[in-house]
């Protein structure tokens, strides 16, 4: 394996559990506040779909090189990912989590797009193969991405809809 690629994978993985453990301290806080959360039956689907991509990125990955011009999309990526989850805040989650009487964030990326984290999900997913050279496993979990989203999205609107 090279340094490159295991830099790589190792951060991805840690970026990955601290996010878990941020969802659910911002989760846990939500719903001590009266939030609810709305169409968790789609969660665990979505928590082996993305444990499922990590899984085959080091599996089929490990012994790749890296490709360093990937590897700088990727970067920029990240700058996104912390964009969006400093101007969530508290609010961000891994969940679709509804406190009624809070306003919409429409700042920040949100002033651009309206499913910014989304966006940057299906970046990722793309990228982060093509910095170890795994084109398939970028087309493949791009297509359960889409499946997922196509329901996510429209359980998300729903909510935030009411």
């Amino acid at each position: 394996m090279s340094a490159l690629t295991a830099l790589f994978l190792t951060f991805l993985i840690l970026q990955r559990l601290a996010e878990l453990v941020i969802a659910k301290r911002n989760t846990t806080a939500l719903l001590a506040k009266g939030a609810r959360e709305v169409g968790a039956g789609h969660y665990p689907a979505m928590v082996a779909m993305h444990s499922a991509w990590i899984a085959a990125l080091v599996f089929f990955g490990w012994d790749q090189p890296g490709s360093l011009p990937w590897l700088a999309v990727y970067a920029v990526l990240q700058v996104f990912r912390v964009w969006i989850l400093g101007t969530l805040g508290r609010r961000w989650t891994t969940r679709v989590i509804v406190l009624d009487g809070e306003d919409l964030v429409a700042r920040g990326p949100f002033r651009y797009v309206r499913h910014p984290n989304y966006l940057l999900v299906v970046a990722e997913i793309i990228v982060a193969p093509m910095v170890l050279g795994l084109w398939w496993v970028a087309v493949i979990w791009t297509v359960l991405n889409a499946l997922m989203l196509r329901h996510r999205i429209a359980v998300e609107d729903a909510a935030l809809r009411r």
